[in-house]
């Protein structure tokens, strides 16, 4: 049975559009509401920009044969137990109706400028953290007697001089690996995706970049086919066909 990728490309423009629209809301909401965040938090703290990627995943599930599946989205049943930290909120999750197996957990973040340096080393601070996490809590139960779950880490990244610029990383003591030396953010989260997966921290792990002017056609990129959404989204379509299929 060939997957069903879901119209990915249209749904990821739209969601995309929905981004840079639903961060200019929120600035102007907390304008007019008189609050003061700071630069462009404004643009995140009010408000859920990924929602448009959460409605992709969810066309995939019911595509690809869980339509029963729960998903959730709320808030309040996002959270998974932890090993090192009692629980973990994760942005999507997917449950099986009649067990209670997990059968996948996803981030969904993003990055715009004008800072990406700290912004950088703080998502993949939580992103290793996150699924090291994970995976021990799974290796020692806590996500009960299930198969292997779907792990997916997903990136919009504002493309933008900022994000394109090689970067120059001072260490004193010994040098940074070659492929990191001049390379730019954009250029360091794609590194980051394949080591992700690589290491089998996640199943899949994608970064797409995407200017501004996207609130208007919702333009977006990806940097490489191993990091690319349509790798993303056929793994986890080939993941949900397959948990489909067993329980058929």
């Amino acid at each position: 049975m060939a997957l069903d990728l879901a119209d990915y490309e249209l749904r990821a423009t739209a969601a995309v559009q929905a981004f840079w629209n639903s961060r200019e809301t929120a600035r102007q909401r907390q304008q007019a509401a008189g609050l003061l965040d700071a630069g462009e938090r404004a643009g995140v703290t009010a408000g859920r920009n990924m929602d448009g990627f959460c409605g992709l995943i969810v066309a995939l599930a019911h595509a690809n044969g869980l339509d029963a599946a729960c998903i959730h989205r709320a808030r309040r049943l996002l959270t998974l137990p932890g090993y090192f930290r009692p629980t973990k909120q994760w942005d999507l999750l997917i449950v099986d109706p009649h067990d209670g197996a997990l059968i996948a957990a996803i981030e969904l973040k993003s990055q715009v400028g004008p800072s990406f340096g700290n912004n950088f080393n703080n998502r993949t601070e939580e992103a290793i953290g996150t699924a090291h996490d994970f995976w021990t809590a799974y290796r020692e139960g806590a996500l009960g007697a299930t198969l292997r779950p779907f792990t997916g880490w997903l990136m919009l990244v504002e493309d933008a001089p900022g994000s394109r610029r090689p970067v120059r990383d001072a260490s004193p003591h010994f040098p940074v690996l070659p492929e990191f030396a001049a390379a730019s953010y954009l250029r360091r989260y794609e590194l980051l995706c394949e080591r992700l997966v690589r290491e089998q921290l996640y199943t899949a792990a994608a970064v797409i970049a995407s200017p501004r002017s996207a609130a208007g056609d919702g333009q977006w990129t990806e940097l490489s086919p191993s990091t690319g959404l349509r790798t993303f989204v056929s793994a986890l379509a080939g993941h949900m066909a397959a948990v489909a299929a067993q329980r058929s």
